[in-house]
């Protein structure tokens, strides 16, 4: 039986793509705090979760790795390559959805604070 911390990763990956590739127009275009729009908070609240919820899965299957720090930076690396390989995806085959740089470092500002809470939180010094 898997984890539930594996279970948790592998539910927040298929509802991250269901939103990642909803239509364009299914998407609402409100402005929020200004300048920032509400989807790069989003952005960066979904890879933060998604890395998270990696360095978790992580931490419970190999509680006694002393190279968990280099499991976890990559688990956040992956987080940031997924959302780079989701903006080719939403460019070439979602309608109404183009290529967004600023999601891109949404997506990698969230993924490196969910790894660095993750390393701050599961890993001993």
């Amino acid at each position: 039986m898997l984890h539930r911390s594996t279970l948790a990763i592998i539910a927040w990956f298929i509802i991250c793509t269901v939103l990642l590739t909803l239509p364009g127009s299914a998407l609402p275009s409100e402005n929020w705090m200004g300048k920032i729009a509400l989807d790069k908070w989003i952005h960066v609240f979904l890879f933060g979760v998604m890395a998270f919820l990696a360095c978790w899965a992580i931490f419970k299957i190999n509680k006694k790795n002393t190279r968990q720090r280099s499991y976890f930076i990559i688990a956040g690396l992956l987080c940031i390559a997924y959302g780079v390989i989701m903006e080719y995806v939403q460019k070439y085959y979602v309608p109404n959805r183009s290529f967004d740089a600023g999601d891109i470092i949404a997506d990698a500002v969230g993924s490196v604070l969910g790894t660095v809470y993750s390393i701050r939180k599961y890993i001993k010094k």
